[in-house]
């Protein structure tokens, strides 16, 4: 009887001290969710019929494509790792070609851009010749290594949805086609307060 006693004050001692125990959850480094991200994630059909859903994943696309470049930037950009982020950044685009990352790529290696911060990220459609275009315009903030503001950009970006029917849902896929371009009107030009 005493070693039952003695079992059953064992057992609760012991679960109460699992349950002191705190877990700590692991956060995963930006650096791990950049290696990770791809551009294969795809969004339920359902959950696009508001523009306020194609805004929040415009904004993250767009944030997503220019870390990546920041990050390819500050490698030799001669290293495996830096071919697989490239790699990363083209898949982004509907058609991955390293000339589409090319006026990109050259602004923020030209500006030393270490950080960037998007911000107001619009999107709009425009009619040109009976076809229909995504567009997003965006500004963005550029930042130096020493984390100090190099001026606000605005900034334009065409996109596109591509439908991917997955088991019975009709799920889409979101790329860019032009990232960095010119409106096709003329009145609006990049213009960027520098100190």
């Amino acid at each position: 009887m005493k070693t039952i006693s003695k079992l059953v004050i064992f057992a609760l001692l012991l679960g109460l001290f699992a349950s002191c125990i705190k877990k700590e959850e692991q956060q995963m480094s930006d650096l791990d969710k950049l290696r990770n991200s791809n551009n294969k994630i795809t969004y339920p059909a359902v959950q696009m019929d508001s523009a306020q859903a194609i805004n929040s994943i415009t904004k993250q696309k767009i944030e997503q494509l220019l870390e990546l470049s920041t990050l390819y930037l500050s490698g030799n950009k001669n290293t495996e790792i830096d071919t697989l982020i490239l790699s990363q950044m083209k898949n982004y685009f509907q058609t991955p070609d390293s000339l589409a990352l090319t006026q990109l790529l050259s602004e923020l290696d030209s500006m030393k851009v270490k950080r960037i911060k998007v911000n107001n990220v619009e999107v709009y459609k425009e009619v040109k010749n009976e076809d229909t275009l995504d567009l997003a315009k965006f500004n963005v903030e550029y930042f130096d290594q020493k984390n100090k503001s190099m001026g606000r950009f605005e900034k334009n970006a065409q996109y596109t949805l591509i439908s991917k029917p997955v088991k019975f849902k009709k799920e889409f896929q979101f790329y860019f086609v032009k990232f960095y371009h010119n409106p096709l009107k003329n009145d609006s030009t990049s213009v960027g307060v520098t100190k």
